[in-house]
């Protein structure tokens, strides 16, 4: 990786001034972020990162003192040709041709491994992963409330392939439950079940959650789930047709959202395993029960009662979170997991808080390496037809409104399927406007802002891929390697080179924490970089030298530009 090279020659030298290990100081060193007051340097190192104790005793006057006297006792070389200081720090400008010919050279070599291979990640231990995450609930169709939780646990899932951990995605069903058997008995109709199966299924859940308000459609329904569990013929039959028609429907969605699953499970497979966890909370003298009949677990500190969690019914039927502790068990016997993360919207944080306390009380230690990733809500988000329920109905409108801005935009290329074009676009606009903020917080959706060409949006990136894989296609769409990069010293191409530096530190720090921002953040400033760089040093009717090393330039930031979009879920276009 170019940053670590350049990174490990800095700290080299500060180590033998400060007296400490160069491996201590490398994450000090940080590649400056490109801002249009364009800084010269492209790394600083934080005095205050390296005082004893932190900076929080220190003034700072006293970090600026301190940052002039270490760059006093520090000297130029043949990587590093200025240093510098601002507000407590000692800032660091590599060789402009050196910069140049590593970036590119190591960008062009690594490929799609670019940046994952930095010695940021080398304390990082290669693990094995569970990510669980869409769970939809099968008779129902795809809501839009589980997008989120599709795309976020996929962009996870993502990130940690691509840093070498060994992933398996499971998607969770909610494949267990007591309205739809009776719902269908009562409403259903078996011609438009083939028809149409979760459009129909939707109807059918409507109307019985109408009806369930009236007492006896309530016994009808616990009288259902009960024989369910008691593996009755029919009631497992209807449950069996049901389950299947979904995962047809949501294997048909996740194709046109480019997710893939390694498991199917549900709340289903762990039924009969259900019984033996609530046989062990009742051998460790976990289970109690109430005087409502209702088997529950003592969360609070006191042992009073006072947080508790109920893992059985009443009339003995299992719940959620029962199966949810036998899936948990049964996952760490099957894959033994290093982390296992659940992406699940916020509501679900005090089941969860539920459901690891419960398994640290059973004495399965591993819990403290689970994980729930939750995320907010989204809001305003309506289709022509009104207010949206549906996924599907997002997508087709999407792709729909994309199809209308390509026919109407003085830029678009002809392409080959302008459909499946519009559909990637329009996916990418989708994640882009989700992934920009905080995932725990609620956000406005916007069409209009969403799908605008310039600005901030998944549609800029994809018109930045296409426009770059455009020009490359023009001038040969070769490789170029053999480059004089003193022809690469303008404003514009130095800013560029200075964002692929910093590629290793966002993926480390989106690894950190999970959060897609820093990636999406990073993808649009290379985008906007990009654009002016494209605008500034024209391949076209310069010089054979400086055509070939500004080519080399922007293969450079396709190659990364691609490599993000992919690890966020976009699949790149190369024509719009």
């Amino acid at each position: 990786m170019a940053a670590c090279a350049f990174r490990r020659s800095i700290a080299r030298q500060l180590s033998e001034v400060l007296d400490l290990p160069p491996e201590n100081l490398i994450k000090s060193i940080s590649a400056v972020p490109v801002s249009r007051k364009r800084h010269d340097a492209d790394f600083q190192l934080s005095v205050a990162s390296i005082e004893e104790g932190g900076s929080s005793d220190c003034l700072a006057q006293d970090l600026q003192l301190r940052a002039q006297k270490l760059a006093e006792k520090l000297k130029c070389d043949a990587v590093v040709s200025e240093i510098s200081t601002g507000p407590g720090t000692v800032n660091f400008t590599i060789n402009r041709e050196l910069l140049a010919k590593t970036v590119l050279q190591q960008v062009l070599k690594d490929g799609t491994q670019y940046g994952t291979k930095s010695e940021l990640f080398s304390t990082v231990p290669k693990q094995k992963a569970v990510v669980e995450f869409s769970s939809p609930n099968i008779a129902k169709k795809f809501h839009i409330g589980h997008l989120r939780s599709t795309i976020i646990g996929n962009f996870i899932a993502n990130l940690k392939v691509a840093l070498g951990h060994e992933v398996t995605r499971i998607n969770y069903l909610g494949d267990w439950g007591m309205q739809f058997g009776v719902g269908f008995q009562q409403f259903g109709d078996k011609e438009k079940l083939k028809s149409s199966p979760l459009q129909h299924l939707f109807e059918v859940y409507v109307q019985i959650n109408k009806a369930a308000a009236d007492e006896k459609t309530k016994k009808l329904a616990k009288d259902f789930f009960r024989k369910l569990e008691e593996h009755d013929e029919q009631a497992l039959s209807l449950w069996k047709e049901f389950r299947d028609f979904s995962i047809k429907e949501y294997t048909r969605i996740y194709k046109r959202l480019g997710v893939h699953f390694d498991e199917y499970s549900g709340e289903s497979f762990y039924q009969e395993k259900s019984w033996e966890v609530l046989k062990m909370l009742e051998d460790k003298g976990l289970l109690q029960k109430t005087t409502k009949g209702t088997g529950v677990v003592d969360l609070s500190e006191k042992k009073d009662l006072s947080s508790l969690s109920t893992v059985i019914r009443s009339d003995g039927t299992s719940l959620y979170i029962t199966r949810d502790l036998a899936a948990a068990i049964d996952r760490m016997n099957k894959y033994n997991w290093d982390t296992m993360i659940y992406v699940t919207d916020r509501n679900q944080s005090s089941h969860f808080q539920h459901l690891f306390q419960i398994l640290k009380l059973m004495g399965y230690d591993w819990v403290e390496r689970c994980q729930h990733v939750s995320f907010g809500l989204v809001q305003g988000m309506k289709t022509r037809k009104g207010e949206v329920i549906f996924l599907e109905d997002v997508l087709d409108e999407v792709r729909s409104r994309m199809l209308e801005n390509m026919a109407s935009a003085k830029t678009t290329k002809e392409v080959e399927d302008p459909v499946e074009t519009a559909e990637k676009v329009g996916l990418a606009a989708l994640i882009i406007q989700d992934f920009r903020g905080l995932l725990s917080s609620d956000y406005q959706f916007s069409w209009d802002r969403a799908l605008q060409s310039r600005g901030d949006t998944g549609v800029f990136l994809q018109y930045t891929h296409a426009r770059l894989h455009s020009l490359e296609q023009m001038h040969g769409n070769e490789p170029v390697t053999d480059i004089n990069v003193a022809c690469l010293q303008e404003p514009d191409a130095i800013s560029v080179l200075q964002h692929l530096l910093r590629y290793d530190e966002v993926l480390y720090r989106s690894s950190q924490d999970l959060q897609p921002k820093h990636i999406v953040s990073y993808l649009l400033t290379l985008s906007h970089l990009a654009a002016v760089a494209h605008r500034t040093l024209p391949v076209k009717g310069s010089t054979p030298a400086l055509a070939q090393a500004r080519l080399c330039l922007f293969q450079a930031t396709r190659s990364v530009l691609a490599n993000g979009m992919k690890l966020l879920g976009i699949t790149p276009v190369t024509r719009m």
